[in-house]
């Protein structure tokens, strides 16, 4: 059940903070938050992370919903909870971009850092989910997941 209110959470605040960019910021407009570092700048995004895939709408329509299938599955088979934890932020920012290229054509993004002359790629709250669902999703398969076969080996 904690799994659920983890991906409604991470639903709500993404589509909350989209919302209100939509309805605050002009298209294109950038608003310094902390000049030369944070910088609230609505743009559209018509592909994935660092605009890779321009125009690849169709492929995220039909892709995701086979990716959070196989999610849901190891979400619902799992007992470790950080497993578990890194599956429901990743779940909760994949519906959330998903729910911006169905309904609205493309993602919208707003979130923008300088690092010096180094400007990030401009992303959004979902994409913050699945990163940081990413990295302990990373950690666990390095550090905790046992193999099957290691363990079976271990037995003998």
């Amino acid at each position: 059940m904690i799994w659920i209110i983890i991906i409604i959470i991470a639903l709500i605040l993404d589509q909350l903070s989209k919302f209100l960019v939509i309805n605050n910021i002009g298209l294109g407009v950038s608003n310094a938050v902390i000049e030369n570092f944070f910088y609230l700048t609505y743009v559209r995004n018509k592909g994935a992370a660092w605009s890779i895939l321009q125009n690849g709408r169709y492929f995220f329509l039909i892709i995701t919903p086979i990716i959070l299938a196989v999610l849901g599955f190891y979400l619902t088979k799992s007992k470790n909870k950080l497993l578990n934890i890194s599956i429901s932020f990743i779940i909760g920012g994949a519906i959330g971009n998903y729910i911006d290229r169905l309904f609205r054509v493309s993602v919208v993004d707003f979130l923008e850092f300088h690092f010096g002359s180094y400007i990030f790629p401009i992303f959004n709250i979902a994409d913050c989910f699945i990163v940081v669902g990413t990295f302990l999703l990373g950690y666990y398969l390095i550090f905790l997941h046992k193999d099957n076969n290691e363990e079976k080996i271990e037995a003998e």
